[in-house]
């Protein structure tokens, strides 16, 4: 099984890239297609995904979280390559993780080729996994310690019976307002709940 490669980018397509390979050239999906450059030596962490009807087509990523994120996305029911491809080449894995932490079906459903019904049935799928993965330490130092955070802020105003378009909004605002500083939980979940006082 393919899992990593190293080689140069011969070809770069709409959708795919044509990248060489020890003589071979092998014909990647990724969602990064803008960043190659043809003539460049590139780094790809590998995915083979088979299809009944189509056979096998390879999917390269720039990091291995990036993979990681794909997977997770196509092990969900009806959700196959082509979308998770979709929705990775316009947020980054680190922005999907948060969105699915933060229960952030708007900004999902906001994706083009994603529609409400589908980013409310990813978070569903998703939220416990992404959460476990984050407690696993995949994720970067920083990026890891903004997720729990904001997962906290999520279950406390989820055990106060919140709603989830109104957490949703809370923490939207908390990014908006305090998302560049490192501020305590509990002065966050003041600011949530001053801000849910004010809606409601």
């Amino acid at each position: 099984m393919i899992s990593y490669i190293v080689g140069t980018v011969k070809k770069i397509y709409e959708k795919t890239a044509t990248i060489v390979v020890n003589g071979i050239g092998l014909s990647f999906h990724t969602p990064q297609i803008q960043k190659l450059q043809e003539g460049k030596k590139v780094e790809l962490y590998a995915y083979l995904n088979w299809n009944q009807e189509k056979g096998p087509s390879l999917y390269g990523f720039e990091t291995e979280l990036e993979k990681t994120v794909f997977l997770m996305i196509i092990d969900c029911p009806k959700i196959g390559p082509s979308i998770a491809l979709k929705i990775l080449s316009q947020i980054n894995a680190p922005n999907f993780l948060e969105i699915i932490t933060t229960q952030n079906d708007s900004a999902l459903s906001a994706i083009n080729g994603i529609g409400k019904k589908k980013a409310e049935q990813l978070i569903m799928q998703l939220k416990d996994k992404v959460s476990k993965l984050i407690s696993s330490g995949a994720v970067v130092a920083n990026s890891q310690q903004d997720f729990v955070q904001w997962q906290n802020i999520n279950d406390v105003l989820t055990s106060l019976n919140y709603s989830k378009p109104e957490i949703g909004g809370a923490i939207k605002f908390l990014m908006e307002n305090y998302g560049d500083q490192n501020y305590p939980l509990d002065k966050l979940i003041r600011a949530a709940l001053g801000h849910l006082s004010q809606k409601g």
